[in-house]
């Protein structure tokens, strides 16, 4: 297993991204990542070459995967990431976007020694407070769908709200502060023209945007 110290945290950065976007079904592009972490073409460019010399990535035309060490270095950070999210909210109350930002800088640091308490003190969690798996845990793939494939009358249970959303500004607060939460179960009320929906959740109905419902995973 890899130790914190063993990677430049920019490395770790980019291995994480690349493992996020993977997941999220995107095209690993070099502009896609420069999108992601708010870096230029030019910036991406360089780290890519950089960490193909570390055999951290290689490249097959404009696509970038992770070699077999990348991808072990970006599943241990993603999983001190995940971990990180769900003791600041689950043990320490703190909202969705604050324990984002705050994983964050905690993924860089951890120990194997405070990862395995972590895990322990959560009872072996399999997902972050969003749902998306933790690597290395019993997580089992429930085959959600995007909610924009249900039709208006379905009811739906919140499976996972995807990393791409969580970079999204204000739309975690949004999502929290709307029980828009995995494991809560809602009813779709209308389509809207624009792509939009109207969920009823917790008694409530609420507008999602065109964007976040072809990403916000659901199942029936």
């Amino acid at each position: 297993m890899f130790t914190s110290a063993e990677h430049h945290p920019a490395f770790e950065e980019y291995c994480e991204c690349i493992f996020e976007l993977h997941e999220d079904d995107l095209d690993v592009i070099q502009a896609r990542i420069g999108e992601r972490l708010q870096v230029s073409r030019a910036s991406v460019s360089q780290m890519i070459e950089k960490m193909g010399k570390a055999g951290l990535v290689k490249t097959d035309g404009s696509h970038i995967t992770l070699t077999s060490e990348g991808q072990e270095l970006a599943q241990q950070v993603v999983r001190r990431h995940r971990l990180a999210e769900r003791f600041l909210t689950d043990i320490l109350g703190l909202s969705w976007a604050n324990a984002h930002q705050e994983a964050g800088k905690w993924e860089h640091v951890m120990s194997n020694e405070v990862e395995v308490a972590i895990n322990r003190v959560l009872g072996g969690p399999t997902t972050c407070p969003h749902g998306n798996p933790i690597p290395g845990s019993s997580y089992i793939d429930p085959h959600a769908v995007p909610l924009s494939q249900l039709q208006s009358g379905s009811d739906f249970t919140v499976s996972r709200i995807p990393e791409e959303l969580e970079f999204a500004p204000g739309l975690l607060d949004f999502l929290q502060d709307s029980f828009m939460l995995p494991g809560r179960r809602g009813h779709i009320t209308s389509l809207q023209n624009d792509g939009s929906i109207s969920v009823e959740i917790e008694g409530r109905v609420i507008g999602v945007s065109a964007f976040a419902s072809a990403r916000i995973l659901v199942t029936s």
